[in-house]
């Protein structure tokens, strides 16, 4: 059987998780049909889609990956920042299109080139003062690392790539293919895009939907539109222990320099299964190291084989394959994580971690 190919959705993000499409979508329960009657946050079902039970919830959207790569009948996609919700429901309501896109890139990544990178900063200028999502976009596909990042004003305040050619027209042609993507599953389907509080979108929730949690990764180098925190963490953890419904989280679980507390703390009472994953962020390759990542969820998922990602991704089996030319600190931190991991991988959290 061919694996579907994976959508990338136009919208970067920090910590996207293209990569882990797969797995996520290998611990859903058999059971999930992708979409629920009348639930209480979508709007009515369009005519051409069938009703069917359950919906995909997800209260940190980011870039959508997930949700468009699952591919549910009925979502209801939410998220803080407002710009990332006004860019998916310019898509949905035809205001953006692959064509629009394609001519409004073309023109500014001309501009671009002319100035040497400096119509980026009146572009940035632009977006502060109007909101335009098509602005939005511009400065997300052009911008340092492909950050999302606000100052305390909500003011975009990403520097420029320093590649004043960026919007080739292989660039742009990637960019419309996937808006085009993205589209197609939108009309293929019934999804909401709401920007509000995560709480909000967790209330909401009914017995049969699924509620897919990215949050910013505590304790990592993550910025979001609102923050986040301990007292967020927590607040989350709050939510999620008393939903209805079920529920998958990602997290991080640990590196090669130190673990994530909150596994052993606000998500021990819930299953984890964990594998390496490697984030391409940061300016310096030193700062972009392997991580454990983890799948926490409140259902014990089906046992899956493990596997490596596509592409040369170094992954935390590879560093420790090559422990004996790490330092002695750096050695027992390595066998200490393989401990773990062959632990929380096997057996849920609430019998591991206690």
């Amino acid at each position: 059987m061919t694996t579907p190919r994976t959508v990338v959705p136009p919208i970067k993000c920090q910590g996207i998780k293209t990569k882990l499409v797969p797995w996520i979508h290998s611990v859903l329960p058999p059971e999930f049909d992708g979409g629920s009657v009348e639930h209480p946050l979508l709007v009515p079902p369009k005519a051409d889609v069938p009703d069917s039970r359950a919906a995909w919830i997800e209260p940190f959207m980011g870039s959508g990956v997930v949700a468009f790569n699952i591919r549910p009948k009925r979502a209801v996609l939410s998220d803080s920042n407002p710009h990332i919700i006004h860019f998916y429901n310019a898509i949905s309501q035809k205001k953006i299109s692959a064509r629009s896109a394609r001519r409004y890139l073309w023109k500014e990544g001309q501009e671009l080139s002319r100035s040497n990178g400096e119509h980026y900063y009146h572009i940035r200028e632009r977006f502060n003062m109007h909101g335009d999502p098509i602005d939005f976009l511009f400065l997300n596909r052009s911008c340092f690392n492909g950050l999302i990042r606000f100052n305390h004003n909500g003011e975009f305040n990403v520097p420029f790539c320093r590649k004043p050619d960026r919007f080739s027209p292989a660039y742009i042609t990637k960019i419309a293919n996937q808006i085009q993507a993205v589209s197609d599953i939108i009309d293929a389907a019934d999804y909401q895009f709401l920007c509000q509080d995560f709480s909000h979108a967790i209330h909401a929730a009914n017995p049969p939907d699924i509620i897919y949690c990215d949050p910013p990764y505590i304790g990592r180098h993550a910025d979001y539109f609102n923050g986040w925190n301990e007292t967020q963490e927590k607040r989350l953890a709050d939510l999620l222990t008393t939903v209805p419904c079920k529920f998958i989280l990602s997290t991080w679980h640990s590196n090669a320099y130190r673990n994530n507390p909150f596994i052993h703390t606000l998500w021990s009472s819930f299953h984890v299964q964990t594998r390496p994953h490697f984030y391409h962020l940061g300016a310096s390759e030193d700062n972009r190291n392997p991580i454990l990542e983890a799948l926490v969820t409140n259902f014990a998922p089906a046992p899956v084989e493990s596997h490596r990602e596509s592409g040369n991704q170094p992954d935390l089996r590879a560093s420790e394959r090559r422990e004996p030319t790490l330092t002695t600190a750096r050695h027992n931190q390595a066998a200490r994580l393989r401990s773990r991991r062959a632990t929380v991988a096997t057996v849920p959290s609430s019998t591991t971690m206690m």
